[in-house]
């Protein structure tokens, strides 16, 4: 049977990374809060990395160019459409 997808507040995720750097091991962590070992050690990561739980705010500056790039480029592709749309129209009169 799948597992259900949980949710955490970030006060809980904290509190698991505290336990774990004050010397629990991460086997305990995961056994006694029925947590899976990748989302423990993407918690530790990502409040190593930044002292935030936010995919946005764990990201790398290339990441963030990408996003902006794709959402930049699907802008602009609509606009084509557009504009293609309204050059087939005016063709017709």
């Amino acid at each position: 049977m799948p597992r259900q997808r949980r949710t955490f507040t970030a006060d809980f995720k904290l509190q698991m990374v505290k336990l774990f750097e004050n010397g629990k091991s991460r086997a305990d962590i995961c056994r006694e809060y029925d947590l899976t070992p990748s989302a423990l050690d993407k918690w530790i990561k990502n409040h190593g990395n930044s002292g935030s739980f936010s995919a946005k705010d764990n990201r790398s500056e290339e990441e963030n160019e990408l996003i902006e790039l794709r959402k930049e480029l699907q802008r602009l592709r609509m606009e084509n459409d557009i504009l293609k749309q309204a050059a087939l129209i005016m063709g017709r009169k």
